[in-house]
């Protein structure tokens, strides 16, 4: 294909997607609107709709208690819990909001909102999924979008959302440097801006009505306190981590890590690698680890509990070592079969659909008029072989 026609088939896609939008949103406003509406909104009850593993969908979301900010987080040690301010709190001291948004207090019914996802995976449908049941519940009409991992197709997305004055637009942004635009612009044309899933900056928090997602901190705080007392409370650990630079890497190693110097300072740290999200290299750092630190090393910590937990488990297998603890951030079906065939000792329960559904569920809450909070943050769960059969089937 040309470069021209390559060029007109991608203008062609956009103006398609945008008159869609566009008869979307007409189709939305022809709903009931007013007094009538707001009651009828109301007067939905969600709290029976269920997610694929059997959970309540959208449960209350919770917030968190915020300690005062150090003067200088980065002059903190390493295993200091506050060095990570700035990444654990993001956005609970944004300051004042940007020409905020105003509710219009009408009811959630018959509104069109966007949602922007990240990129193509099967965690994105579950999230999706569950975004799409969450509308439907609330009588709301909905598109989601994909870039696949391309955060100059996301860019690209929003100006094509904002063209086709959706009710409001929700995003996961790719990274924390282009969420700052892309809320702004989001905000500036007038729109509701909903953040969902993955924390950006402070500064791009001033331009949302909410945020919404895990926290992904308190989780790894929990499990490293389960993790911990199954130890007994001493032994070495190492951890395989998420990929450098972004909120799951900082949460998923510092958060246990800071969490156990207070909790059980016997417990020593003896090496944490990045190897992503591949089995045989997560193996292969396993397997190293074995090696190296022998009858030391008492538990891996993972990032992930898919690829980087079977990686991990085959190599404690191949050393015939039973004695190693396993725990892992995440459920995935991979992970929870680990749990059930107890190669794992615990995950963490990050509903996929919960997540989806959360965001949805906060612009309900804007349209119907409610106050919201800065953040909101999703339940938290272990799951353990006592529990798993509890959240089957996977969600992915």
């Amino acid at each position: 294909m040309s470069r021209f026609s390559k060029t007109a088939a991608i203008f062609l896609m956009a103006l398609i997607m945008v008159m869609s939008f566009a008869c979307k949103k007409e189709d939305a406003g022809s709903s009931a609107t007013g007094v009538d509406n707001l009651e009828k909104s109301l007067a939905l009850d969600v709290s029976g709709v269920r997610s694929t593993d059997g959970q309540v969908l959208m449960p209350p979301l919770s917030a968190k208690q915020v300690p005062a900010r150090p003067a200088d987080p980065e002059a903190l040690g390493e295993e200091d819990l506050l060095r990570y301010y700035d990444q654990e709190y993001a956005g609970w001291n944004a300051g004042s909001k940007i020409n905020p948004a105003v509710s219009p207090g009408d009811g959630s019914m018959g509104k069109y909102v966007v949602l922007i996802v990240h990129g193509d995976h099967p965690w994105t449908t579950a999230y999706s999924n569950g975004a799409k049941k969450a509308a439907d519940a609330l009588g709301m009409r909905i598109d989601i979008w994909s870039p696949n991992w391309d955060v100059n197709v996301q860019n690209q997305m929003i100006a094509q959302a904002i063209n086709a004055k959706p009710d409001a637009i929700g995003v996961i942004p790719i990274n924390a440097e282009s969420a700052v635009q892309q809320f702004r612009q989001i905000n500036q044309a007038g729109i509701p801006a909903f953040g969902t899933n993955t924390l950006t900056t402070a500064e791009a928090m001033r331009y949302m009505v909410t945020w919404t997602g895990p926290d992904d901190w308190g989780q790894m705080r929990k499990l490293a306190r389960y993790l911990a007392d199954t130890m007994g409370k001493k032994g070495g650990i190492a951890y395989i981590t998420h990929n450098p630079g972004g909120s799951p890497y900082f949460a998923r190693m510092y958060g246990p890590r800071t969490e156990l110097k207070d909790y059980a300072p016997d417990i020593r740290t003896l090496d944490f690698q990045s190897p992503g999200f591949d089995a045989p290299a997560s193996k292969q750092v396993a397997a190293d680890w074995i090696t190296r630190f022998g009858p030391q090393l008492n538990a891996i910590f993972l990032a992930d509990d898919s690829a980087q937990a079977i990686g991990a488990v085959d190599a404690v297998k191949e050393a015939g070592r039973t004695d190693i603890l396993i725990v892992a951030a995440g459920n995935s079906k991979a992970g929870m079969d680990l749990i059930a065939s107890g190669d794992l000792l615990a995950i963490t329960y990050q509903t996929a659909e919960g997540d989806g559904a959360a965001v949805v569920k906060a612009m309900a809450d804007f349209f119907n008029g409610a106050s919201l909070p800065e953040l909101g943050y999703l339940a938290q769960d272990i799951i353990t072989r006592d529990n798993v059969a509890g959240f089957q089937p996977p969600q992915w």
